[in-house]
């Protein structure tokens, strides 16, 4: 059995199938993902040979990085993958991080003793205090 892959988000299948659909590479789509631009929307920006005054996608993403960025490729390109398994990574770091400061927050809590018992307040008394606040909010408007 092999490891378990990382589930890909939706918004990254989309970038997979425009890498596939439109032939680039993981650079192009690196770079057309910092550009912000839309993987849906792609196949309008693609010359499909019968327009031949636009340039090939993948020569028309290039330019507009260099316009943006000043440099010719990304710093460091990484798949549309590793971006998927990264940003789980993250999460689950973060989920840990937080149940950890969780159960610290429980174990620093003051004990409940029979002297000083645990405040109980009833959902219902609180639903009355806000009627009650309510009525007296409605005559106070009502008397000026």
């Amino acid at each position: 059995m092999g490891k378990k892959q990382a589930a890909i988000p939706e918004d990254l299948k989309r970038w997979i199938e425009a890498r596939k659909r439109h032939r680039l590479s993981h650079m192009h789509i690196q770079m057309a993902r910092e550009l912000g631009m839309n993987p849906r929307k792609l196949g309008k920006l693609d010359n499909h040979r019968q327009e031949p005054w636009k340039a090939p996608l993948p020569i028309f993403i290039e330019t507009i990085y260099f316009k943006r960025f000043k440099k010719e490729r990304p710093d460091k390109i990484r798949t549309v993958e590793e971006t998927a398994a990264a940003h789980a990574a993250k999460k689950r770091a973060k989920k840990l991080a937080k149940q950890a400061k969780k159960a610290a927050r429980a174990s620093s809590a003051p004990a409940f003793s029979p002297e000083n018992p645990a405040p109980s307040v009833d959902r219902n008394d609180q639903i009355q205090a806000a009627a009650e606040r309510s009525v007296q909010a409605d005559q106070a408007v009502s008397s000026r």
